[in-house]
């Protein structure tokens, strides 16, 4: 059948793109690395190692995820190929639907697979610190921040990362004002990276008893979690430390004492905020940390003219600089302005299908934009 040639001809087409994954994603050193994971917690002491323990399991999880799923790659190719060759030998025209279905799927997990190959840029593999600010708006644009904030730790629970709340600070009414939160988990900066920017709500509001439409505006600040020793001064006289009472959900000691910590990072302007250890001592280490990254980073970039890009910030939160935006009102779309992708499918972005987005960006950064740059 015509049908079933012209496919059986673009599944070949993936046979060498699929060698060329497996090495990309160097799937034999992955392997050999299971081995000595599970190895290690085999050993009777494993669960007392604390947060190293928690670290290599989850690793683990990570690594057999990327395997088992080209693996399913692997064995989907042959089932496509062999459904193929059953529908030609019995010409039933009513094969033709289940066959390009499972045509359909092989290439979706195809990409999503593909595009970890992207993930090649320093820190790609690091966790993830991410900052979520409401814009002008009062009660709405913090509602609209915890509404995002919602949406990420969906998509983190989907990849089985953890999330760690640093710093919290609700809204007057409703949401949260602000939230620096940490997600833990092999790649979540090189994905989440991809969400830098504002993001743009258009809705009738709740709040609004007119049931007038709204738009509100958050911006997202994401950085990796650097825990290496960086080779980055810090002049005491640069930075201004200060203390406050924790605010949010994080346990009996929040609101007790004041040992929240806030760096200011004077010549740049950089802030810098933890509450979620247990100490001050520790949640000013936290924040050096993080101060350190920032600023590491903006060392390592020559280019001053994309200096508030590598420090996440943006010059305002409003009309004009939005990276995507959000329609629940008069019609439902998710429309990303910097690749053109698109969902109809609201309520699913909502609760953190942002796959499509992310995988778009990546593409996106690595081909089209360096086009334009040329």
């Amino acid at each position: 059948m015509v049908e079933l040639d012209q496919l059986k001809y673009q599944l070949q087409g993936y046979k060498e793109p699929l060698k060329e994954i497996r090495s990309a994603l160097d799937i034999d050193n992955k392997e050999r690395r299971v081995e000595e994971l599970q190895r290690e917690m085999e050993a009777p002491d494993f669960w007392n190692r604390g947060e190293d323990a928690q670290n290599a399991a989850r690793q683990l999880k990570s690594l057999e995820d990327v395997i088992r799923t080209y693996k399913k790659l692997l064995t989907d190719y042959s089932d496509i190929e062999a459904l193929i060759e059953m529908g030609n030998e019995e010409n039933d025209p009513d094969m033709v639907p289940e066959i390009q279905g499972a045509y359909d799927e092989f290439v979706e997990t195809y990409e999503g697979i593909r595009i970890q190959t992207l993930l090649s840029e320093e820190y790609d593999r690091e966790n993830a610190i991410l900052k979520l600010n409401a814009g002008a708006g009062g009660t709405e644009s913090c509602d609209w921040a915890g509404m995002l904030y919602r949406m990420y730790t969906r998509w983190a629970e989907k990849h089985g990362y953890s999330v760690e709340v640093l710093d919290y600070l609700d809204g007057d009414e409703a949401g949260v004002k602000s939230v620096t939160f940490q997600v833990n988990g092999e790649n979540a900066y090189g994905y989440l990276k991809a969400e830098k920017g504002v993001h743009r709500l258009v809705r009738i509001s709740p709040f609004n008893a007119q049931g007038k439409r709204q738009t509100s505006f958050v911006s997202l600040d994401v950085m990796p979690d650097i825990e290496a020793d960086l080779d980055v001064e810090i002049n005491d006289d640069d930075i201004r430390i200060d203390t406050y009472r924790s605010s949010g959900a994080g346990g009996q000691h929040i609101n007790k004492t004041s040992s929240a910590i806030r760096i200011t990072h004077i010549p740049t302007g950089i802030v810098v905020q933890c509450q979620n250890e247990r100490s001050q001592h520790s949640n000013k280490d936290k924040a050096m940390q993080m101060l350190k990254a920032k600023l590491y980073m903006l060392k390592k970039e020559a280019n001053a003219e994309k200096l508030s890009d590598i420090r996440g910030e943006v010059k305002e939160i409003g009309w004009g600089n939005q990276i995507r935006s959000y329609v629940l009102q008069p019609y439902t779309m998710v429309k990303d302005h910097r690749t053109n992708h698109e969902s109809g499918n609201t309520d699913a972005v909502l609760d953190g299908d942002l796959d499509p987005f992310i995988y778009a960006y990546l593409a996106w950064n690595s081909t089209g934009q360096k086009e334009q740059e040329q």
